[in-house]
């Protein structure tokens, strides 16, 4: 059955747990969509995991939109959400909404995700008047890591806490079916999860949220340049794949592959006639 954001909805109403996973290309995106994950997220860390970004601010409208559509027409069930890049939403209303609609129109999006709080409402607002389904994403803001001032755990201290409250409310009331809750203490995002009525997606914020999010090369051990915290191997997909590498080059410089079997034969008496 296909997950919408409506689907995403009544699923917290019932109780019942979100699975999201990113992806970046057609054929990652098949497998992940049979494997039965309800959502498949176009991640602006397409960024550091596709082109070697050192972060995601570099990421541009095209990229999104090139590998959003891959995924879309890999994906048949699970709901397509694609990342809104750096200043594809911030400096105004206008660019946030014609900015969705392309992700929409050419990306073939079934939403879209952007990132802050109660900054970016009246963009949240819009794009949701354009009848453009809409994610949040509160906690830690990858886009706004030069602010930041590194990847830290977010809403550890009173203010920034009430903030996190507060923003989840605001996007909520904005018209966002759901939110992302990116390393928030585990605590303080089961109470976000149970304040507001939408779903909330965490990824290193605990269990206590409606559902979670990994990026695909992190959980199969594809990805090497850094590993979170929050990140667990659920396979061992880099050493696997490096071994095959290893295996190919070894026989390829060896001479034994490709062996006969591997291939095609010609008559021998067309291959005569052929080289006079």
């Amino acid at each position: 059955m296909k997950n919408t954001s409506v689907t995403f909805k009544e699923m917290k109403q019932k109780g019942e747990k979100i699975s999201m996973l990113t992806a970046y290309d057609y054929s990652t995106a098949k497998l992940v969509d049979k494997a039965g994950i309800n959502g498949i997220l176009v991640g602006d860390s397409l960024g550091n995991v596709m082109l070697g970004y050192p972060d995601t601010v570099s990421v541009t409208m095209e990229d999104m939109i090139h590998h959003g559509a891959a995924v879309a027409r890999g994906a048949e069930n699970a709901l397509v959400v694609i990342d809104m890049p750096f200043m594809s939403y911030q400096a105004s209303v206008y660019d946030a909404v014609v900015n969705a609609g392309r992700l929409m129109k050419e990306g073939r999006a079934g939403a879209i995700k952007l990132e802050g709080g109660e900054e970016i409402i009246p963009q949240v607002e819009a794009i949701v008047k354009a009848s453009i389904p809409v994610m949040g994403h509160i906690g830690l803001t990858p886009q706004s890591i030069n602010t930041m001032g590194g990847y830290k755990a977010q809403g550890r201290d009173i203010a920034s806490a009430k903030k996190l409250v507060r923003d989840a409310k605001l996007l909520e009331e904005a018209g966002a079916f759901a939110v992302t809750l990116e390393c928030v203490p585990a605590d303080l995002a089961e109470f976000v999860s149970k304040e507001i009525s939408i779903p909330t997606i965490g990824i290193g914020a605990g269990a206590g949220t409606d559902g979670q999010i990994l990026v695909y090369a992190d959980m199969l051990a594809m990805f090497s340049d850094y590993r979170p915290k929050f990140v667990k191997n659920f396979a061992n997909v880099g050493e696997m794949m490096m071994q095959g590498f290893k295996d190919y080059d070894a026989e390829v410089k060896a001479g034994t592959y490709p062996a006969p079997e591997h291939t095609y034969a010609i008559d021998p008496e067309v291959l005569a006639e052929a080289t006079k």
